[in-house]
């Protein structure tokens, strides 16, 4: 199989030839520029190659196409061209990470250190605006920062939570359709595209990161409030943003057709390490109305699967997700509590597809031995790829103190269950 038949079987619920892997094709599914330049550096040497920051927010990086052919990787994204924090991802610059790590910025990547020496990133990259994020001094990405003016219950108006949500220009419908095509015809990898707009609170939009005033409620302690004392609020906020997201979809959908295997639609995260942090009843209520909707939309107007991400202990909540039209479910962290893998795929496994939960990243991969790195994984694949319905990948991002020894015994494990 081709990678491309290989994610396409998978999705399906087919067996392929072998276990389809992601590295990269999603914001949830991707690798630290540091550990990707170690990995990078391992695999096809190229001491100077400067690895390009394509998400500054977390700091990943972009897997090449060279390094996704050594390492036999499937599935490739399909991105716009903005930033978390509202710039391009153009104009290349070189950068230094607090580890010494040497890589590639965009142009808009501009930062400056304050009193601690913490570097403060800025909405579209323009300095003479408050910053929106901040990365610790010897920090790895970055943190939002809360610029949440006094909130008057009286004048809340949910159009200010999606100023940044907007319907596609033209332009942008066409620069996506044109990449798509460029993918499809000269790669054979999988293509899935990340969906603007259509990520129903999730936390890390709720800021306002590319904004320079940000209006609305946009403290994160206060956005989880709302949902329970400002709930009508919310729903419009919701039915809002569902809106924008079904026109930019039904128009993306003619424009990327068959191109596009599946569709990254929502990030937000319903889980904690012991349990859901929302009850089924709340879930229901305030977001299966509006998840129905987009998954509809695309399903009406495409053969696109559409990828669910949330984090934690969420078993609780899957078979709602399913029922609201989720056909793949990221990141399947089994550490946390009920999500053991063989229950989840012997209860769930026939009707959502678990895109990740390959190996854990909060402890085995960044502090195990390869050697326990290597049996996880053997073990999670023959669990999550009996009969298809797997695509793997790590639980989250792959962390920038990631021993490269402990990726390599990753790749190592998934080469060897193939045989």
């Amino acid at each position: 199989m081709t990678p491309r038949e290989c994610l396409q079987a998978t999705i399906n619920h087919r067996q392929g030839d072998k276990v389809c892997v992601d590295m990269g094709a999603t914001a949830v599914t991707g690798i630290s520029a540091s550990s990707l330049s170690r990995l990078r550096r391992h695999v096809l040497g190229e001491d100077h190659y400067r690895v390009k920051v394509f998400e500054p927010y977390q700091m990943l990086g972009e897997v090449d196409d060279q390094l996704l052919q050594a390492l036999r990787i499937d599935v490739v994204g399909l991105f716009g061209r903005q930033t978390m924090f509202g710039f391009e991802i153009a104009g290349w610059k070189p950068f230094e990470l607090f580890d010494g790590t040497h890589v590639m910025v965009p142009g808009g990547f501009n930062v400056t250190a304050d009193e601690n020496g913490d570097l403060l990133m800025y909405p579209q990259g323009d300095t003479t605006a408050a910053p929106s994020g901040r990365m610790p001094k010897g920090g790895y990405y970055f943190d939002a920062i809360s610029r949440q003016t006094p909130i008057d219950e009286n004048k809340l108006d949910p159009a200010d939570n999606c100023e940044e949500f907007g319907l596609l220009t033209d332009e942008q419908i066409n620069e996506l359709a044109d990449r798509a095509e460029d993918l499809s015809t000269r790669t054979d990898y999988g293509i899935i595209v990340s969906l603007p707009g259509a990520g129903l609170g999730d936390i890390a939009m709720v800021p306002g990161l590319p904004l320079k005033h940000p209006k609305g409620i946009r403290d994160v302690q206060e956005w989880y409030i709302s949902t329970a004392i400002r709930a009508d609020y919310v729903h419009k906020v919701f039915a809002r943003q569902t809106e924008i997201a079904v026109k930019n979809i039904e128009r993306l959908a003619k424009a990327l057709g068959d191109r596009v295997q599946a569709a990254f639609v929502c990030g937000t995260d319903f889980g904690t390490q012991r349990a859901p942090f929302i009850s089924p009843t709340t879930y229901r209520q305030l977001y299966s109305p509006y998840y129905k909707r987009i998954n509809a939309a695309i399903h009406k107007n495409t053969n696109w699967k559409t990828f669910k991400h949330s984090c934690g202990s969420i078993y609780e909540l899957i078979g709602l997700m399913i029922e609201d039209g989720f056909d793949i479910l990221n990141p399947v962290q089994c550490s946390a509590a009920n999500m053991d893998p063989k229950t989840l795929k012997a209860e769930f496994g026939k009707d959502i597809v678990f895109w990740g939960g390959g190996v854990d990243t909060q402890q085995t991969l960044p502090f195990g031995t390869p050697e326990e790195v290597y049996n996880e994984v053997r073990s999670r694949i023959e669990v999550f790829n009996d009969g298809g319905g797997f695509v793997f990948n790590t639980v989250h991002n792959i962390q920038a103190n990631t021993p490269v020894q402990n990726i390599l015994a990753m790749f190592r494990a998934i080469a060897d269950s193939e045989k």
